[in-house]
């Protein structure tokens, strides 16, 4: 064995043992969010923090430093490669930002989510507004240790954590396109008549046994993972074990089977990553961004095309019975209606990307020091009457509708939107690729679906940048276009437009 390959295998072990640390970390955010009980916090908080600064210890110690430069980079695989350059990428940020900001940024987190959940519950922004406040102010502190000697903006800085090598600018100019398209199109189909809507009877027990089955029929792993409930559907977990939560209403099934659609997406981009890259840099999916093309192409191309609807309105006669819809093609007009509303999660593909821009729009200005904290409630509240035309009584359908910031993941929300055109992009080359597609949809088989977005996305983890994984497996540069020609397309048929 040569010297480099001796150090290659050392740095390599020495990295494996700190993403194992990480991924305890994450599990333990699962836990909490899933089924830890609820005095179990402060000192959760505590074990939090403490793991994470021994975790970035390690990031930042003198024996990581010198593996890292002892190795050479020339006959190196690309493997080998694409993670030696990550983990520098990773060293140098980490190296940026001190031990005991890192400590407290975990513990404020902890503390502050669970406040939220409690704050949304009562309806009581005021109270959660000091832990947000604290958070905010930790995370500009991190933005601004990250962001010197660069020029990243302070959002900037942040976004990297989610949206690796991509700007706000970048993002701006795809948004300036995709969101006069949107406003466009609501105002048409708003003002048509609505369409008819599911009613009945829909028990949580059936919802649950449905979601298991919509799971398993998209490839989702149970063996490697499982569905329990959270008051805000998450996936968590990479490799073997690839955890996903939904929530249920007796009234509204379809924000259960849809919600487990969208975190399946998630999760099968980690269950599907080439086995060999486990507790390596690449690992994982190599964007929030792509991730959320995973999950909404699941959720919303496949997961509410009329091909499918097909199936899903078999299934659903059967677990609940009537609905008050007589055939598949009312259910696909209903599963995709066009309502004006305050929740995200909730919204349909149409106005979905005009609640992120809001989002994205108000944490820019919070981060960035153009609106503060104290403001927020009230800015949000009149920038969402412009946006929507609606007034908002109870913060719960406003500003602690997200769990987002209470977990201080500013930069988070434009990879919604930017996954949105990711899978516009992956959508249009997928239909040309599998011309049986649709009759696959039809009869409920997803499986030459998923399998080519695992082979053209999955397998590759984070072998590659965001930008080439997405250009490279659509084969075109990333644009909105294909994401606004499919919605108008789609929209335009179900509200008959001109």
């Amino acid at each position: 064995m040569n010297k480099t390959s001796s150090a290659l295998d050392k740095l390599f072990e020495f990295n494996k043992i700190t993403i194992a640390l990480n991924k305890v970390i994450e599990r333990n955010s699962w836990d909490q969010e899933a089924i830890m009980p609820s005095g179990a916090l402060v000192d959760r908080a505590e074990e939090q923090a403490c793991l994470m600064v021994i975790a970035h210890k390690r990031q930042t110690s003198n024996e990581f430093s010198d593996l890292l430069n002892s190795i050479k980079i020339e006959n190196l695989s690309k493997n080998e490669s694409r993670q030696i350059s990550l983990m520098k990428k990773e060293l140098k940020r980490a190296l940026s930002v001190p031990n005991d900001l890192i400590g407290a940024l975990a513990k404020h987190t902890t503390l502050a989510h669970s406040v939220w959940v409690d704050a949304r519950k009562n309806n009581d922004f005021q109270r959660f507004l000091p832990q947000f406040s604290k958070v905010l102010e930790l995370r500009k502190e991190e933005a601004d240790s990250i962001r010197q000697d660069t020029d990243l903006s302070r959002y900037d800085a942040l976004l990297q954590n989610y949206e690796p090598d991509i700007k706000s600018d970048y993002i701006d100019t795809i948004f300036d396109t995709l969101r006069p398209a949107l406003v466009d199109l609501r105002a048409q189909v708003l003002d048509r008549p609505p369409v008819q809507e599911i009613n009945g009877h829909f028990p949580v027990d059936n919802q649950r046994a449905l979601c298991n089955e919509v799971a398993a029929t998209f490839g989702y792993d149970f063996s490697r993972g499982r569905i329990d409930t959270a008051v805000h559907p998450f996936c968590s977990g990479s490799g073997n074990d690839v955890r996903i939560t939904t929530r249920f209403d007796v009234n509204d099934p379809l924000g259960s089977i849809y919600s487990t659609i969208h975190e399946v997406g998630h999760a099968l981009y980690e269950q599907n990553i080439e086995k060999e890259y486990n507790f390596s840099s690449i690992g994982r999916g190599v964007s929030m961004g792509v991730h959320e093309s995973q999950s909404r192409i699941m959720e919303n191309q496949l997961g509410r095309s009329e091909a499918f609807s097909e199936w899903l309105f078999k299934k659903f006669l059967d677990y609940f019975g009537d609905i008050g819809i007589e055939d598949s093609a009312s259910f696909y007009k209903s599963i995709n209606s066009v309502k004006n509303g305050f929740i995200r999660t909730e919204s349909d593909e149409l106005q979905y990307n005009l609640h992120i821009l809001l989002r994205y729009r108000l944490e820019k200005w919070l981060i960035d020091g153009h609106l503060n904290a104290d403001d927020l409630e009230y800015v949000w509240n009149e920038e969402f009457e412009k946006d929507f035309g609606l007034s908002i009584k109870y913060p719960s359908d406003g500003v602690l509708q997200d769990v987002h910031w209470s977990e201080g993941l500013f930069g988070y929300f434009p990879t919604y939107s930017l996954g949105n055109v990711y899978a516009g992009c992956l959508f249009e080359a997928m239909q040309n690729q599998l011309p049986s597609l649709n009759k696959n949809l039809k009869i409920g088989n997803l499986s030459e679906a998923t399998e080519w977005l695992s082979s053209s996305v999955h397998q590759h983890g984070s072998l590659y940048s965001p930008i080439e994984l997405i250009r490279d497996a659509s084969g075109f540069e990333i644009t909105a276009k294909p994401l606004i020609s499919y919605i108008e397309k789609k929209y335009s048929s179900i509200y008959c437009l001109g």
